[in-house]
């Protein structure tokens, strides 16, 4: 039996990645600690170069924890993010669906030993697609991830009735590309996976991580409607507000054709992603930008600065002065923000069903934040009495 301790930078799928060897492991027999073990786990990320970074950060840190370090992820599997010179630190760069066998290998098999993973989160956050076949100009993901693949529905439904059973309140499909999901096998789409998946006994509530526009269809929207379990919470990436900076991105849309699928879902919480400072992006398009947020009704942005990232179409090109970016990104923020508490203060005096993710914290089924004083991992209705710095205060109803 070897002691272990697990950790993910960036996004949901990575997260998810790392559920999986984490259960893995577990499964096998082996003991996880908090912190340092005679192995340690980080899943990295790379999609900017802060996040390689970071990321090289945590494995510098796991190194001096740990007896092994093994690197698996994003960056692992981006050419020179990581040149050891520690025999102890090992790079895995395994396809996503290799990594829990992977790492077990290393790690060593110890008998069918069968444990029951403690509950890690609320809420479970359930891979269903993989890769990406498209071609951004500032996106490493395809190089590290893979041509886009799409699990079997019946694997994705089998292990949300497993983590239904675990006792998570909340099940959210993630992916890379989600809108790519389909088992062609079972003639099975996204929007009908969500049909079925919301009607799996015991989910409460299933929320979609994130689509790109062009794949939400009015069928999506349909079932994302019709399915009581069903978050009203939709994250779709705009990445820039200006058609020539989009053009440039080889995104593939408009922003009159962003608009016209995401301004109408008034009744759809709408979150996104803005790459600021991408090359040639001028102020005239900055400003075009901050109106396509609003305009699309968004409540909350992610803002990620621009990163060359290497391999990609514009890995060279890096125009935008770093000060700019940072001035651009802190208004883009600030815009954020009011919109985010306008959104708050229309919820005052209303009563809305809390999933208390944390001491004191939690989520509405439209993902706003809600600070209140209920049980961790129970959905509660709770009433609206204030507006906070980080989101909606209020009370048991």
């Amino acid at each position: 039996m070897a002691t272990f301790s697990i950790r993910f930078l960036g996004c949901k799928v990575s997260f998810a990645d790392a559920q999986a060897v984490r259960e893995r492991l577990l499964a096998v027999g082996h003991t996880e600690v908090e912190r340092g073990g005679e192995f340690a786990v980080v899943n990295t990320c790379c999609v900017t170069h802060e996040a390689v970074s970071k990321s090289r950060q945590a494995v510098s840190r796991a190194a001096r924890e740990s007896g092994r370090v093994l690197v698996t992820g994003c960056a692992a599997n981006l050419e020179g993010a990581f040149a050891p010179d520690d025999e102890r630190v090992s790079v895995l760069a395994v396809p996503s669906e290799r990594l829990p066998e992977t790492v077990a290998g290393h790690v060593g098999a110890i008998g069918c030993v069968r444990s029951q993973p403690r509950l890690e989160r609320t809420r479970a956050f359930v891979k269903i697609q993989d890769g990406c076949s498209f071609g951004c100009a500032f996106c490493v993901i395809p190089q590290v991830r893979g041509a886009t693949r799409s699990r079997r529905a019946e694997a994705v439904l089998g292990e949300i009735r497993r983590r239904v059973a675990q006792g998570h309140r909340e099940i959210v499909l993630t992916g890379v590309n989600l809108g790519c999901f389909r088992d062609r096998e079972a003639g099975v789409t996204l929007a009908q996976l969500v049909r079925e998946a919301g009607a799996v006994p015991g989910v409460e509530r299933l929320r979609l991580s994130s689509i790109e526009v062009n794949h939400l269809t009015d069928e999506l929207v349909a079932a994302l409607r019709e399915t009581p379990t069903a978050a009203r919470h939709l994250h779709v990436p705009l990445q820039s507000g200006d058609d020539g900076v989009l053009r440039a991105m080889r995104r593939r849309y408009r922003v009159d054709q962003y608009l016209a699928k995401v301004g109408p879902l008034a009744d759809f919480n709408r979150t996104t992603d803005v790459i600021v400072g991408f090359p040639g992006e001028d102020e005239a398009a900055f400003e075009r930008t901050l109106e396509a947020v609003e305009a699309a009704g968004i409540s909350a942005v992610h803002v990620f600065p621009y990163s060359p990232r290497p391999g990609t179409a514009t890995a060279a090109e890096d125009t935008v002065p770093v000060e700019v970016k940072r001035e651009r990104s802190a208004r883009l923020r600030a815009l954020s923000a009011m919109l985010a508490r306008r959104r708050w203060e229309a919820k005052l005096g209303s009563v809305e069903r809390v999933l208390v993710d944390r001491p004191g914290r939690g989520y509405a089924d439209d993902y706003t934040p809600w600070f209140l004083d209920a049980p961790v991992g129970e959905i509660v209705p709770a009433r609206a009495i204030g507006i906070g710095e980080e989101g909606i205060l209020a009370v048991a109803a």
